[in-house]
């Protein structure tokens, strides 16, 4: 897993069921709950060379923009599968491309791609071995009783004197 905001975390609660292994790459060594091993992105190519699945999960930033290009896919364990549930511009889809027709990566599942949307014609649809959703996000009949809840929980802990949840970091860009 490369990232550990809330898409990630959310997803290794629905892991734990299954006993996975799970390894988190991301830019602090910290803890995440629900990940067997945390590792600093200086590991990614190491992690990436061992990994059966590897879920992107990451924010989109200068550093992470086609954060998986040729090298990292080569790197990539033969036969591995690569889920992008991030952004789509966290994987060098040329490069992406490239390893699926060769067969060195097993397959890709996609719900973002870069670009996005993906025109017709581009060959992504055309690779077996490709599965492309469509990225829907959130409607506001799901945003606005969360977004009532951060901002209520927020108050509280203002209020309170504690840390506040959510805080963006702009020198981190998200």
């Amino acid at each position: 897993m490369v990232g550990a905001g809330g898409i990630a975390r959310t997803f290794l609660e629905l892991l734990a069921p299954f006993r996975a292994r799970t390894v988190v790459v991301r830019r602090r060594p910290a803890p995440v709950p629900g990940a067997g091993r945390v590792v600093t992105a200086e590991h990614l190519r190491a992690e990436l060379a061992r990994a059966d699945v590897v879920v992107l999960a990451a924010a989109l930033t200068g550093s992470t923009r086609a954060l998986i290009g040729a090298t990292e896919l080569a790197a990539t364990k033969r036969g591995a599968v690569l889920v992008n549930i991030a952004r789509g511009a966290l994987v060098d889809t040329d490069a992406l491309v490239a390893a699926l027709a060769s067969g060195h990566l097993g397959a890709a599942a996609l719900d973002v791609t870069d670009p996005e949307p993906l025109p017709d014609g581009h060959p992504l649809w055309d690779l077996p071995t490709a599965l492309v959703t469509p990225h829907t996000p959130d409607t506001p009949e799901m945003v606005d009783p969360l977004l009532r809840r951060r901002v209520t929980e927020n108050l509280r802990r203002f209020v309170a004197g504690d840390d506040l949840t959510g805080v963006v970091d702009p020198v981190a860009g998200y």
